[in-house]
């Protein structure tokens, strides 16, 4: 199946030549003509799989077929990184439209909240919010959502981890009753359910390799103590500039993404982190470095599991193993997008293990465990069937008895 199958508009088919695209993925092939037919969905699909176009490409082609100059279409998402990178995707698609977007979230100064203002009041014709943005302008009473035809709400599972359920529920009170309502979601877990049967009527539903890795994934794990994972890092990445152009790092906590930077610096290897602690310029500034590959190595929180598009990622490594099950399928995802390949590794250290072995039971295979380099000590040894719990002292931070750092 190719996109001109869709009989779209011409300026949007225009514009997706110019970009290269020829042949939707599943989920876009399922999910365009049910929005083109204005029906409810609820979406399941993992990241990579082309969600933002499957929901970006009919909306717009409605807009083209029937432009007008109010609030058509809203969508809400988690996080200011997704909605940049939904923003930039519309553009490129729309480029020979004259559909209008803005995408507003937190962080910005004074002047951006008067243009964010500016489009929620004169019409900008697809508006994409994170939900506390989103309110504190809904607050101020000037907002004009009355001719919206289409809600969407992406990643909305993550949106519920975060505590936006009622955000979200207060948004659609101020919104049309009839509209269309999309859904997308990498899980569909009951609370889910629960969210879409009150704002979706009748929907349709797909769902495309949920809770599998994608195809392309090469993945292996090292069992390591927590002191071994810096020295582990950059055995592994030092000297390997050319073969792993583009490095993304995930750890559990803002505080270990700027220690494992400053590491990596001192180590000659070209990392940046990017945290909540940065201003959003700097953010998108090393985002920015990143994709244009000035920088090899992204240190980062969670944040980036999902949510941003950045191609030809060589390597992910999971710093800690997820909390989440699911939030594994997000991390690797970032790599192996579309129909390339990539590696994905976990460390894994004495506490983790059943973490680990409830990931490999929800991707149904044993992902395997990868002897340590050279220099290196034995790590832990890997008895998932064991509950290890972390020591814990009164009034002070855990503490356990670790081997000294090992190494090359």
């Amino acid at each position: 199946m190719k996109f001109t199958d869709f009989n779209f508009e011409t300026a949007l088919q225009e514009g997706l030549d110019s970009m290269g695209f020829e042949n939707p993925t599943p989920i876009q092939q399922q999910a365009i003509p049910i929005i083109l037919s204005n029906k409810d969905l609820i979406g399941c699909a993992q990241t990579g799989t082309g969600k933002t176009a499957a929901f970006l490409l009919p909306i717009l082609n409605k807009l083209t077929a029937h432009p007008t100059e109010s609030t058509n279409t809203l969508i809400i998402v988690p996080t200011r990184e997704l909605a940049l990178q939904i923003d930039q995707a519309l553009q490129g698609f729309s480029y020979f439209t004259s559909v209008s977007s803005l995408a507003i979230y937190g962080g910005n100064d004074g002047s951006m909240f008067e243009t964010e203002k500016r489009a929620l009041t004169q019409g900008a014709n697809v508006i994409i919010a994170t939900p506390g943005r989103l309110m504190a302008h809904l607050n101020m009473g000037y907002v004009k959502l009355d001719s919206l035809q289409h809600l969407i709400l992406d990643e909305a599972d993550r949106m519920l981890d975060m505590g936006f359920v009622d955000d979200i529920l207060k948004i659609t009170t101020y919104l049309p009753k009839n509209r269309q309502t999309l859904m997308f979601s990498a899980t569909m877990a009951p609370k889910i359910r629960t969210l879409a049967t009150k704002l979706l009527n009748n929907p349709e539903q797909i769902t495309i390799s949920l809770s599998k890795p994608a195809e392309g994934v090469v993945q292996g794990a090292y069992l390591v103590y927590d002191t071994q994972k810096n020295n582990l890092i950059k055995s592994l990445l030092s000297g390997k500039e050319q073969e792993l152009s583009s490095v993304i790092i995930f750890l559990s906590t803002k505080q270990k993404v700027k220690e494992l930077e400053r590491d990596l610096q001192k180590a000659g290897l070209k990392a940046k982190a990017i945290h909540s602690d940065l201003e959003q310029g700097e953010r998108e500034d090393v985002l920015l470095k990143f994709k244009s590959k000035q920088l090899q190595i992204l240190v980062a929180t969670d944040i980036l599991s999902r949510g941003i598009d950045i191609e030809d990622i060589g390597l992910v490594i999971n710093y800690d193993v997820p909390g989440d099950a699911a939030d594994y399928i997000h991390r690797i995802g970032r790599t192996a997008r579309a129909a390339s390949t990539g590696v994905a590794l976990t460390f894994i250290n004495e506490f983790d293990q059943q973490k680990f072995l409830q990931i490999e039971t929800l991707i149904g295979a044993e992902v395997k465990k990868l002897p340590l380099p050279e220099g290196f000590q034995p790590g832990p040894a890997y008895a998932p069937e064991v509950k290890v719990k972390k020591p814990f002292v009164k009034g002070k931070k855990p503490f356990h008895r670790k081997p000294k750092p090992q190494g090359k």
